[in-house]
């Protein structure tokens, strides 16, 4: 399958089926059947990527979530004039950028590639595309990304406790 178009189009039954076992690891899946997970790698958009190259800056608009078939991704926030802060290294068989399937707000981060990659972009059309033919999928999609986000505050709203913590220590070491 020499032809771009085709091989996006018809993708041989081996690759289709790995992708649907690595959707089944991803918790933003959990739960769905196989049937389900063929109606969502049927609107999945293959990008591939560079080490260095940009997935997408921190300010643009979300279009969506990426998973990670193959390479690392680095999440990078801007700091002090050029200066940036990786703030995770996304392995291979991961996701992220799942905010933009739920809201319109601007990425709050860059993602790059550190390695050649091979990513699967799931647009918030797409989830609202399945919406409209199957709302009991979107639906069981948009609960497992509230999950997520709800455990991911969790965890914020911990570390946010333990750096307060540390700083007033740090206050009391100084005034004592």
């Amino acid at each position: 399958m020499d032809n771009p178009i085709w091989s996006y189009f018809f993708r041989p039954p081996q690759e289709k089926m790995a992708n649907i076992e690595l959707m089944k690891e991803l918790p933003v899946f959990d739960s769905l059947s196989t049937g389900e997970l063929v109606q969502i790698e049927r609107v999945l958009h293959e990008r591939h990527y560079g080490p260095g190259e940009v997935v997408f800056n921190e300010g643009e608009p979300g279009a969506g979530l990426y998973i990670i078939k193959k390479g690392e991704i680095s999440i990078r926030k801007k700091i002090e004039g050029d200066q940036e802060l990786q703030l995770a290294v996304i392995p291979e068989r991961s996701f992220f950028g799942e905010l933009a399937l739920l809201d319109e707000i601007p990425r709050s981060a860059s993602a790059c590639a550190l390695s050649q990659s091979i990513l699967y972009g799931f647009s918030k059309p797409d989830l609202e595309h399945l919406l409209e033919r199957n709302q009991r999928l979107g639906v069981k999609i948009i609960l497992n990304l509230s999950k997520l986000v709800s455990r991911r505050l969790v965890k914020a709203n911990e570390n946010l406790e333990q750096v307060q913590a540390q700083l007033n220590r740090c206050k009391e070491h100084e005034e004592g």
